[in-house]
């Protein structure tokens, strides 16, 4: 089977900085043979946290919306690449309501004590973090990295396995083509994931 990279385009503009650097991204990692689902979160339903903690009994969420089939794609993918804007300082709400959704593998983790992914593929998968901001402070994405690492923490994976590629002083739409690296860093990000992904998962992915 072919490895698996779930692509999750997280920002509310299609077709923008952030996404075509994720298009970039996966266009290299299906030229080395990953299946790659793509999500734009823009057009699914994730609702935000609600805090009630009722997964910490139940392990799920009470709501009742896409993240009833996009919660096991996150766990089941190989590969988690997550691109996202910076609004305001931070990561751009649709993104950000995910990642507080997955609270509910937090309580698996931590308070249930249940395995989130088999034992066999812990440690195992890399997740990515791609992001663009307006703003050209080297700061623009300090607050973001935290609320994704956390994110991809209770998903099993590792910070050593979290990939980042993020390009600051692009602001509109398109603005990104005309960068002097994005695209070059952004395929040869793709490449080395792939090398990695095929040497961890092999042919039985």
């Amino acid at each position: 089977m072919a490895i698996h990279v779930l692509a999750i385009a997280g920002s509310p503009r299609r077709h923008g900085n952030s996404e075509t650097l994720l298009d970039w991204v996966v266009a290299a990692m299906e030229a080395e043979g990953a299946d790659v689902e793509e999500v734009a979160l823009d057009e699914v339903d994730v609702n935000p946290c609600r805090g009630c903690n009722a997964c910490e009994t139940l392990n799920k969420c009470v709501q009742r919306d896409d993240l009833d089939w996009l919660g096991p794609e996150l766990l089941d993918a190989d590969c988690v690449v997550l691109a996202a804007p910076i609004y305001c300082m931070g990561i751009c709400s649709q993104a950000k309501a995910l990642i507080d959704r997955a609270q509910v593998f937090r309580s698996r983790k931590y308070v249930l004590k249940l395995p989130v992914v088999p034992p066999e593929r812990k440690g195992k998968r890399p997740g990515v973090f791609l992001s663009t901001a307006g703003q050209k402070w080297d700061h623009v994405f300090d607050a973001a990295v935290p609320s994704v690492k956390c994110f991809y923490h209770v998903m099993e994976i590792r910070d050593s396995d979290i990939s980042y590629l993020m390009v600051n002083g692009v602001d509109y739409a398109g603005e990104i083509e005309g960068h002097p690296t994005a695209r070059a860093d952004a395929e040869a990000l793709g490449r080395e994931l792939m090398q990695k992904l095929k040497e961890r998962f092999g042919d039985d992915s």
